[in-house]
């Protein structure tokens, strides 16, 4: 296996976000930074996970760490490898911790030698980086066995679990029960939600935080609307004509860049308009997403907005090393869109974004966000649901799942439209009529939407809340 590889994360300046939170809450950062200057001085603080390109660990990472820096905090990110296995069993624990597998599936004493070995490879080349008085945080399953490991070296271990299930029952309960021998010995737990925690963690070393977004990186800064037309034009989403604006997008690091990498785009017809809706859903090639499923009910229940179209979005299969189920979950897909009839069929579009620039990557997601007349996410479960935040923060109408942390940021019919179950294919496709058919109430819940994202998503508040950890479990 390759070697463990460090994250060049840079530093960025947490004084942007006066303008977006305001003076009184902007005084609160600064007190905060003032103190880690001091009390975390002497302190490197690791974070380690499995991915720097794909899903949302890794953009957290990128969203908050560097404002850390510039906090006072010397952050840092480890990413550990696996082998096909290694991730396949992995996908295995992710699957069972929402309850998507039959019982006898979960994970079990047959799958512990490899999971060991593999936990024991990378707590070697951790040894490389991390030393005697650092704080780690140990990001989701793949990284539990190297819990007793960074513990024994002298660190102060966090495992953050970014999973979970309100049910803590059968197969669920199994999973756990599988991590149960390999995270015991951490010194404070993290997880998204409360009800995520499993019944046997030690709750005085536990604490709650929910995810956030960097409202100025390449996913989530105002893109102007000409700008917004230039890059969907080039990716081929939109079809229009010639315009002098290029597609330029902005770098975390405030460097300016143009989109040379176009979308691989499943449809047989010609793609819309920029005045025809767009229904739009992005996400991972997980079955937890229900791709098929947004599909489905979009063909069969969108009745009277004839000329609304569907996009399904998500990453290059081949660039997203931690998840082996993408490349089957998008084939299913494509043999469901195959399956649909040809008049259905020429309104929904399989979009494959390209991985090889993660910014340039971000800027694509940003442009199809803005431009989407509804941002969907009907996941059969979602931890949190960062692609809801990130709709949020641009004032999108959104129809989401009422599961996971998505119902922890929408209250139904004020910041969005929830639906109670994502497998009803009508009531998805009734919530979703009703928001393209009233225009009035889907710039009220957008509005409303935004103004929630602002107190309560930003990455200040996440920043926050570690730095209360971090004080807490060190004295």
């Amino acid at each position: 296996m390759p070697p463990v590889q460090e994250v060049d994360i840079g530093s960025l300046p947490l004084e942007r976000f006066r303008p977006a939170i305001g003076d009184k809450r902007m005084a609160a950062v600064e007190v905060v930074a003032a103190w880690a200057r001091t009390g975390f001085s002497k302190i490197r603080v690791w974070n380690v996970n499995s991915t720097a390109t794909g899903g949302g660990v890794a953009e957290i990472l990128y969203s908050i760490l560097p404002y850390a820096r510039d906090a006072g905090v010397d952050a840092r990110w480890l990413v550990i490898e696996g082998d096909p296995e290694f991730y396949a069993l992995t996908k295995r624990i992710h699957n069972g911790l929402h309850g998507l597998l039959a019982q006898g599936e979960e994970p079990g004493e047959a799958d512990h030698p490899h999971y060991a070995a593999v936990s024991a490879f990378n707590a070697v080349e951790l040894r490389r980086f991390i030393r005697p008085g650092d704080l780690v945080l140990l990001h989701d399953p793949q990284t539990a066995g190297l819990v007793s490991a960074m513990v024994e070296l002298g660190a102060l271990v966090i495992w953050r679990c970014h999973i979970g299930h309100d049910d803590q029952q059968g197969v669920i309960s199994q999973t756990w029960e599988f991590l149960r021998r390999y995270v015991g010995s951490a010194h404070g737990y993290v997880f998204s939600r409360d009800a995520y925690a499993p019944p046997w963690i030690d709750r005085s070393r536990t604490f709650t935080v929910a995810p956030s977004i960097d409202p100025f990186s390449s996913k989530n800064y105002e893109i102007p609307r000409a700008t917004v037309h230039a890059i969907l034009r080039h990716v081929g989403l939109v079809n229009a004509g010639h315009s002098d604006t290029e597609p330029i997008f902005r770098r975390h690091n405030g460097a300016e860049a143009v989109v040379r990498s176009r979308a691989e785009i499943v449809s047989n017809s010609q793609v819309p308009g920029f005045d025809t809706p767009l229904v739009v859903q992005v996400s991972r090639w997980d079955r937890l997403k229900d791709m098929a499923g947004v599909m489905q009910g979009f063909a069969a229940h969108l009745n009277g907005v004839a000329d609304a179209h569907l996009a399904l979005v998500g990453p290059d299969v081949s660039g997203v090393s931690d998840d082996p189920e993408g490349a089957v979950v998008l084939a299913e897909c494509i043999a469901a869109w195959k399956a649909l009839p040809p008049a259905k069929r020429a309104r929904v579009h399989l979009v494959s974004l390209p991985m090889q620039d993660i910014e340039e990557n971000a800027a694509i997601v940003n442009a199809i966000q803005r431009h989407a007349a509804v941002v969907v996410q009907k996941s059969l479960y979602e931890g949190f649901g960062l692609t809801v935040t990130e709709a949020m923060w641009k004032g999108r109408p959104i129809v989401a799942s009422r599961v996971g942390g998505i119902q922890d940021q929408i209250k139904s019919g004020i910041h969005g439209l929830l639906i109670d179950d994502p497998k009803n294919l009508k009531q998805f496709g009734d919530a979703l009529q009703r928001m393209l058919g009233a225009r009035d109430l889907a710039r009220r819940l957008g509005r409303n939407a935004r103004r929630r994202a602002i107190v309560h998503f930003l990455g200040v508040r996440h920043l926050i809340q570690y730095v209360d950890i971090f004080r807490k479990l060190t004295g």
